[in-house]
């Protein structure tokens, strides 16, 4: 199968990119190289004859025609989207803007082209959104497929409406696609200004770790190699027009996912244990949903999928990784808003 992967040199598309040439599919990575993206994360795949990269950006239509028409793939898998909450919180026009018009293009350039080599009914769009359309929940509930969508940041309401959009299209127009929503990512190659990262090197480098509010917002933490091994299921066998919740099992709380990262650190890097003294409560996130949690029943009885990698050891291979991996996040600290709280309103 030749698949094009959208934000291919993001975190996840990374992983999906990496995956799937492991497993013999032909990738064509499409990438605008926004400040998150980095081909190194490519670069164990990157000389595979299986591989193909193009920079282009969803904004531009006629840029996605000539990539379809180029390579001519069997599916696509839409990851690219402006994805980080407190940036979308200072900043909510770039998230419209790609989220929701680049989605748009994307979904009219996948039309065209598979209406022009005939409506195959093998091919597949797949758009891979987020838990966070879902809402809030309190102490108790799960989010399952049927949940009523209830966005609460400019993030989440960008990626809400490119879900209904993606539906849209298949009634409407009848495309192939899947939908997938997803639980919080963590793992190798993560951008350094997500939670998981931001501990890891903080606690490396004696500063301050901080935790929003009083870190009881509870988030469901899904190691981001089991979740490409799922999309690239939900792509392969998903049924059509059908979404799926792809969840880690793995719920916490952000101080105990914060506690347990600060003691890995002792272990791994004892000379400046113990690292859960640079803890430092600060002013919450507006608009901060308190908990999400996905329901993956669905994926587990229709495609047998289940998560195989637990948060305790997801969360020790990814410290060890950072740990290791110097010469891959030292250059990203300098780009625009790394290390900078964002997202006050």
């Amino acid at each position: 199968m030749k698949i094009l992967v959208t934000g291919g040199a993001g975190f996840i598309g990374s992983a999906v990119v990496r995956l799937a040439v492991r497993r013999g599919h032909e990738v064509v990575n499409l990438d605008s190289l926004t400040y998150a993206a980095n081909l190194e994360n490519v670069t164990p795949v990157s000389n595979s004859p299986l591989y193909a990269f193009e920079q282009a950006d969803l904004r531009d239509r006629a840029a996605l025609d000539r990539v379809l028409a180029t390579h001519k793939p069997d599916a696509i898998m839409h990851l690219a989207a402006e994805s980080h909450v407190d940036r979308s919180i200072d900043g909510p026009g770039d998230f419209i803007e790609t989220n929701i018009t680049g989605t748009y293009n994307l979904l009219e350039a996948a039309r065209a082209y598979w209406a022009g080599q005939g409506k195959p009914e093998s091919f597949r769009f797949h758009h891979i959104s987020t838990d966070e359309v879902f809402g809030s929940l309190g102490d108790e509930g799960q989010f399952t497929e049927d949940t009523p969508y209830d966005p609460r940041s400019p993030y989440s309401a960008s990626k809400a409406a490119s879900d209904h959009l993606v539906r849209a299209w298949h009634e409407t127009y009848g495309l192939p696609v899947v939908l997938t929503n997803c639980s919080n990512n963590y793992g190798p190659f993560h951008f350094p200004e997500k939670l998981v990262p931001v501990v890891i090197l903080n606690a490396l480098h004696g500063r301050p770790i901080p935790v929003y509010g009083d870190g009881g917002n509870v988030r469901d933490w899904l190691f981001v190699e089991d979740h490409a091994d799922a999309l690239l299921l939900v792509l392969e066998k998903g049924e059509l027009g059908r979404s799926y919740n792809i969840g880690g099992e793995n719920e916490a709380k952000n101080i105990d996912l914060v506690r347990t990262i600060c003691a890995h650190m002792d272990e791994l890097r004892p000379q400046n244990a113990p690292h859960d003294k640079l803890i430092t409560f600060v002013t919450d996130r507006p608009g901060h949903d308190r908990r999400y949690a996905i329901d993956p029943t669905r994926i587990r009885t229709e495609l047998g999928w289940r998560p195989s990698v637990t948060v305790e050891e997801g969360l020790r291979q990814t410290v060890e990784w950072y740990l290791a991996n110097e010469a891959w996040w030292q250059p990203l600290l300098a780009r625009e808003g790394v290390g900078q709280r964002l997202g006050r309103a």
